[in-house]
Parts: structure tokens; sequence; C-alpha cells
């Protein structure tokens, strides 16, 4: 199974404040052992949604609208891509990360979809399509 795990961000992460040179260093350490134990297949952090924009639909209509934006508690700090053999290992692993943050900070556990959770709708071309583009892009999932 994958899953994406978010940090949320904070009004320090919001702020743009760095990591200290410990918390960098333990969020290396325990990336490696998730690379090591074959979890880890993506990740990085995100600067602060002061420097990002959204991009609002409705029908044909597109809107671009500049960050900050005011929700920090709804925002996302960094991600990891992970595999898991299920979600009780994928919730055992977060609980083994460093606090991300200097205080107190949530991370939050998404399992992704796979084309075949969309059952009958998924035509053979859609399935090809779907093939063809993993492989162009190099994922495995």
């Amino acid at each position: 199974m994958r899953f994406m795990i978010l940090v949320k961000a904070t009004k320090d992460s919001e702020a743009g404040a760095p990591p200290s040179q410990e918390l960098l260093e333990a969020m290396m350490a325990y990336n490696e052992e998730l690379v090591k134990a074959g979890i880890m297949k993506g990740g990085d952090g995100l600067q602060p949604s002061a420097k990002g924009v959204r991009v609002q639909f409705d029908g044909a209509r597109r809107s671009v609208v500049d960050g900050p934006f005011a929700e920090t508690k709804e925002l996302v700090a960094g991600y990891w891509l992970w595999e898991c053999k299920s979600l009780d290992e994928a919730i055992a692993w977060v609980k083994r990360c460093p606090n991300p943050m200097p205080g107190p900070s949530e991370i939050e556990i998404r399992p992704l979809y796979d084309l075949a959770d969309f059952g009958e709708i998924v035509t053979p071309e859609v399935e090809a399509t779907w093939d063809r583009l993993k492989s162009e892009i190099g994922d495995k999932g």
C-alpha cells in the first residue's frame, strides 16, 4: 500500500524558520532508516505558503490566489511518499519520527488510490495509459 505522509505546517514553518541543526540531523537519520527499510519512495519539505499560489477552478474559469494562506493548521510543511504493508505499519513508522517542529506538531497519513480502486470504470485503454505514464516517470508503485 502506498501512503502520503503529510507534515502539517505550524507558525514556525510558515514564518520560514529553519530547523535546528539537531533536528535536521535527526530527520536525516530517520530518512535513512526509511530508505534502508524500503519504505520511503520520495519526500521533501515545502517552503512557506507566502511563496506559493493556489489555482481555483470554477467550470472553465481559472483564477490564481497568491499566498500566504490564513489557516496554518490546514497547510502542509512537508511530505513523504511511502510504501508500507498496511496502515498500521505506516502509523508505527510515523510514531518513530522525530518531532518535525520546535513545538507541538501533527503528521497526517493518507492512503493513495490505486487504479484498481476505481473498479469497472477503468477501461483497458485507461490502464494501458496509466502503466505507460508510470513507466515514463519511473514509478513502480
